[in-house]
């Protein structure tokens, strides 16, 4: 149920024209200071994810590691994109909240 929300509104941020996907896309827009969050695909290599890791931290950005290749292209409408990245504060926040578990009521 969380993860379907958090496709949503990686779509409605696609559709807002507030995303980057592909390596040297997201390479450029983090570097350009542009990007709030950096999505990577747990099933990319481990290269990528560590090259994205040290390019976050390297710029201050919130990196998070979630969903499949698959279902991350499919929630842009496109194929094989392991790394998309947030150009909006307020999508990313809000995604941000969901994968870390702020719905969960304790």
């Amino acid at each position: 149920m969380i993860k379907n929300k958090i496709y949503g509104l990686i779509g409605l941020a696609r559709r807002a024209g507030k995303i980057a996907f592909g390596t040297e896309s997201s390479i450029d827009t983090i570097k350009r200071k542009k990007a709030k969050l950096v999505i990577v695909a747990e099933n990319c290599s481990d290269r990528t994810k560590k090259n994205f890791d040290l390019v976050c931290k390297e710029e201050n950005v919130p990196i998070r590691v979630f969903g499949t290749i698959e279902e991350l292209s499919d929630s842009i409408g496109q194929d094989n994109k392991a790394v998309i990245v947030i150009k909006d504060i307020g999508f990313s926040n809000e995604i941000i909240k969901k994968i870390d578990g702020g719905e969960i009521i304790g």
